[in-house]
C-alpha cells in the first residue's frame, strides 16, 4: 500500500473500509462522502468486498490511466485463466473484447452509429415517445414512468434501430422485462434470458436471408462474410439489452433529478435551448453506470503510488471522475444545467467508449423535450421518501418503480 494511503488510514481507522459496496452505495444522487474522500487521498484502495477484484480506483487521473491503457489492462471478464477467460465472453459484445477482435468489431459499428445516421432515427423515437405519452395519458394519475416510459422506449429504438419486426417487439419486451427484475424467481429470469438469445439466433439468421434498411442488414451486406452469427447476435444482444438498462436508468434518474430541482425545472422551461446542455449534465449528476466493467493487468503497473500486479483486476469509479471537483469548480455534487464543464464519463473512456452515444443523446433529449411539453405540470405522485431504488450490486443505478402526477 502507498504511503498516502497508509498516512490516510492510518489517520482515521475507523472510517476506512475499501468494500466495492459500501463505497458505491448510494441512496440519493451525491456519492458517499467517504468515496469522495477516498479519491482524493488513497486513488487506489485495496477492495475488501467479495468481489473477485483486488483494487478499487476512484482518482480522476487514476481512472482515466486505467481505462486509456488497452495495452496493460484487459478488459475480459475476470476468471481464473485467460482460457476460462475467453470461454465466458459474449462474442461480439464490444466492451467484453481486448485489440484485434475489439478493434474489428468496433471498426463494423462506428459507420453506424454516426451523428448524421443517428438524425435520420429522430422522426422514428419521436414516434416511439410519442405513443408512449399517449400511453402515460391513458393510465391515469398517478403513472409509473418506469414502466410506461421509461423502460420501453430504449427497448423500442433498439429494436426499430436493429429492424425487428414490430409485431415481435411486444414479446421481446415482454422477455426482456422478466430478464431484468430484480425479484422473483431466479429460474423465470434464466428462463428468459435464454428466450431472449433463441430469439435474437433466429433473428440474426432471417436477416442472412432477407435484408432491409436498418442496421442488422447493413452489417450483413457490408461485414456478412467477415462476421459470424454468434458476433452479430452478441451485438445485437449488446445494443438491445445492455442498452436498455442504461437508458432506462437514465430517463427515470434523468427525470427524478429535475423534479427534485423544481429550479433547474423551471429554467429549462424558460429556456428550451438549453436543453442539449441538460442532458449532458444529468448524464454526469446521474451517474446510473457508477463503475466500468473490470479490467485485469495483463503485467506490473505502478498507479496512484500502489502497484497493480501482472493477473490482478481493478474497477475503475465513474462516480468519483464525475463529482469530482476539475477545472477549479467547487460544487460538483449540485445539479446546475448551465453548468460550462459538463465533462464526464458517463460513456465511458478510451476504446471502449460508448459506440451508441450519439444515438443515447438523441435518445434523452427527444424523451426529456417531449414529456416536459406534454405534461407541464409534471411532479412527483408518492412522497420522495417512499421510492425504492434499485440494488448497488446490479450495476446500473436507478429507481424501481417512479410515480408521477401532473
Amino acid at each position: 500500500m502507498s504511503q498516502s494511503a497508509d498516512a490516510f488510514r492510518d489517520s482515521d481507522p475507523e472510517s476506512f473500509s475499501g468494500n466495492f459496496y459500501e463505497l458505491h452505495h448510494r441512496e440519493g444522487f451525491a456519492p458517499p462522502p467517504e468515496l469522495m474522500r477516498y479519491s482524493e487521498q488513497a486513488p487506489v484502495l485495496p477492495d475488501t468486498s467479495e468481489l473477485k477484484q483486488d483494487w478499487i480506483v476512484t482518482g480522476r487521473e487514476e481512472v482515466r490511466a486505467v481505462l486509456g491503457d488497452a495495452e496493460r489492462f484487459s478488459t475480459l471478464p475476470p476468471a481464473e485463466s485467460a482460457e476460462d477467460s475467453r470461454r465466458v465472453v459474449q462474442i461480439g459484445n464490444p466492451l467484453m473484447h481486448d485489440p484485434p477482435e475489439h478493434t474489428r468489431l468496433r471498426k463494423m459499428l462506428t459507420p453506424e452509429f454516426t451523428v448524421r445516421r443517428m438524425r435520420r432515427m429522430e422522426p422514428l423515437i419521436e414516434r416511439i415517445v410519442a405513443d408512449r405519452l399517449d400511453v402515460m395519458e391513458r393510465a391515469g394519475r398517478p403513472v409509473d414512468l418506469m414502466r410506461h416510459f421509461a423502460w420501453p422506449i430504449p427497448g423500442l429504438v433498439g429494436g426499430a434501430l436493429l429492424g425487428v419486426p414490430r409485431d415481435d417487439q411486444a414479446e421481446l419486451a415482454r422477455t426482456l422485462d422478466v430478464s431484468r427484475r430484480t425479484e422473483g424467481n431466479w429460474k423465470a429470469r434464466r428462463t428468459a434470458a435464454n428466450a431472449f438469445d433463441g430469439y435474437m439466433a433466429r433473428f440474426v439468421q432471417q436477416k442472412r436471408r432477407v435484408q432491409a434498411d436498418d442496421m442488422l442488414s447493413m452489417l450483413i451486406r457490408e461485414h456478412g462474410s467477415d462476421a459470424t452469427d454468434k458476433e452479430l447476435v452478441g451485438i445485437c444482444a449488446s445494443i438491445i439489452a445492455a442498452g436498455l438498462e442504461n437508458m432506462a436508468g437514465m430517463l427515470g434518474m434523468g427525470v427524478l433529478a429535475l423534479l427534485r430541482h423544481p429550479e433547474q425545472l423551471a429554467a429549462l422551461r424558460e429556456r428550451p435551448e438549453l436543453m442539449d446542455h441538460a442532458v449532458e449534465e444529468l448524464l454526469r449528476y446521474t451517474s446510473v453506470v457508477p463503475v466500468a466493467s473490470p479490467r485485469t493487468a495483463l503485467e506490473d503497473v505502478p498507479l496512484g503510488g500502489e502497484v497493480i500486479k501482472e493477473g490482478q483486476v481493478v474497477s475503475c469509479s465513474f462516480m468519483t471522475v464525475n463529482f469530482g471537483q476539475a477545472l477549479g469548480e467547487e460544487d460538483r455534487e449540485g445539479l446546475d444545467i448551465t453548468r460550462e464543464d459538463t465533462s464526464h464519463m458517463a460513456f465511458g473512456h478510451g476504446i471502449h467508449y460508448c459506440v451508441a452515444a450519439a444515438l443515447a443523446r438523441l435518445e434523452l433529449r427527444i424523451a426529456f423535450t417531449s414529456l416536459l411539453e406534454r405534461f407541464p405540470g409534471l411532479r412527483l405522485g408518492v412522497p420522495e421518501d417512499g421510492l425504492r431504488y434499485r440494488p448497488t450490486r446490479l450495476g446500473t443505478w436507478s429507481v424501481e418503480v417512479l410515480p408521477v402526477t401532473w
